[in-house]
């Protein structure tokens, strides 16, 4: 623990650093993928609606001794009458009804299949005609069910492209933060058709919880990134690095509250489905532990990397870039921006034209034209100002006599007394 704490606050810090909005192809590739897969898997495998959407019927059984109305009974009845062979009957939901009764639930039958579900229900709990009472379950309440969610879907989402928009002042965010939540629904719908759970309106509102825990996360996310990149131009960041350390100091608050969250979920969908087997309990259980799963992920590698993607075309975010990589290359070579000097030095032999002298000639003399007059190639090496050069310093061009000074290493303008200046 003392690790993770210690690492936390490295990544706080920005001494340690993941990469998150980094790889932009790559990343979107695999959640590309991901939700690519899941959309096949919904074409491909479909959903199924449970008897609240499509119809069936409904046994109420009535008038049990309290010691028959227990779980037990409940489990002897879901496997006798799913070994009747019906189709239809294949998973039925068996449920306790008060004190006194139980609860099965299957879809649509015949005549004859209803007959044979009655037989199995007489063979585990001894009831007359007169307890049992049979009914069919329309599916107009779940096309009703249906509709309103869709309704309530909808409403939620144009509330929270609103609710960003104000409280950050930026559409883009709300734009990110919007395709996170369509990235954790279209998973936790292909997830859901893929385990094969019922459709049911406890799996309604399990996703619509989900919902609000995605939101929160990337909320969480988006306040800190504004907060680091109110003063890009004095931190000297992009928009990218502020962004992506607002992800990396939020990252150990996501894992500790998708953890906290996970765990309570996780056992509720564990001892639903396998030991209980109550439907009601497990398709709540399964819509919010896959959602609140892919709301972390969305949160931290999903809802960012767009959102840098959006802002990458600004002004004030191409100028930071561009800034960022002119210190990245003065950083890489500290001596790239400084002044080259062409001009030949005093007493050097640099950018003297020899006319057609070659290099190696012998009978040519470079001290004389072609007439024998000497010719002034300026201060000897060694001497004067070329004594100077190299020692830090060129001399400037004496306006006046100079001497050689023992103190100097050089020539040195001489200096005449008052009364003697300007005479010969």
């Amino acid at each position: 623990m003392g690790k993770f704490n210690r690492l936390g606050n490295e990544l706080y810090t920005g001494h340690k650093s993941i990469d998150f909005v980094g790889k932009r192809a790559f990343w979107y590739a695999v959640s590309g993928a991901i939700v690519l897969v899941a959309l096949l898997v919904v074409v491909l495998r479909g959903l199924n609606f449970g008897v609240e959407f499509t119809g069936g019927v409904q046994y109420q059984l009535n008038g049990l001794e309290s010691s028959q109305v227990t779980q037990g009974t409940a489990d002897d009845l879901r496997e006798a009458v799913a070994d009747t062979g019906i189709e239809n009957a294949a998973d039925p939901q068996v449920n306790t009804s008060g004190g006194a009764g139980m609860l099965i639930v299957v879809e649509e039958l015949t005549e004859e299949e209803s007959a044979r579900v009655i037989e199995a229900i007489r063979s585990v709990v001894d009831v007359t005609d007169e307890q049992i009472s049979p009914s069919e379950i329309g599916a107009s309440w779940g096309q009703e069910v249906a509709q309103r969610a869709i309704t309530g879907v909808v409403v939620f989402l144009v509330l929270v492209m609103l609710f960003i928009g104000f409280y950050f002042r930026e559409w883009k965010m709300s734009i990110a933060a919007l395709a996170a939540l369509v990235h954790d629904i279209v998973i936790t719908i292909g997830v859901y058709s893929l385990s094969g759970f019922p459709v049911t309106p406890a799996a309604v509102t399990g996703l619509l919880a989900i919902l609000g825990f995605s939101l929160y996360d990337t909320v969480v996310v988006f306040d800190k990134v504004r907060e680091n990149t109110a003063a890009m131009k004095q931190t000297r960041q992009t928009y990218a690095q502020a962004a992506n350390l607002a992800v990396n100091q939020t990252l150990v608050r996501s894992i500790n509250t998708g953890i906290v969250a996970l765990i309570p979920i996780g056992a509720i969908l564990y001892v639903s489905a396998v030991q209980l087997g109550a439907s009601s309990l497990k398709d709540l259980a399964l819509s919010q532990f896959v959602g609140m799963a892919a709301g972390v992920f969305s949160s931290v590698w999903v809802a960012p990397r767009i959102l840098v993607h959006l802002k990458s075309n600004e002004s004030e975010v191409v100028l930071a870039e561009r800034r960022a990589k002119a210190r990245a290359k003065a950083m890489a070579d500290p001596y790239a921006s400084v002044p080259v000097f062409t001009e030949a030095a005093p007493g050097s032999d640099v950018g003297v034209d020899y006319g057609d002298l070659e290099i190696g000639d012998e009978d040519e003399d470079p001290d004389h034209d072609d007439q024998g007059t000497p010719v002034s190639r300026g201060p000897a090496r060694g001497s004067g100002a070329a004594a100077a050069y190299g020692k830090g310093r060129i001399a400037p061009q004496a306006k006046g006599p100079v001497r050689d000074s023992g103190a100097a290493g050089r020539q040195q303008p001489s200096r005449q007394p008052r009364s003697r200046r300007g005479k010969s």
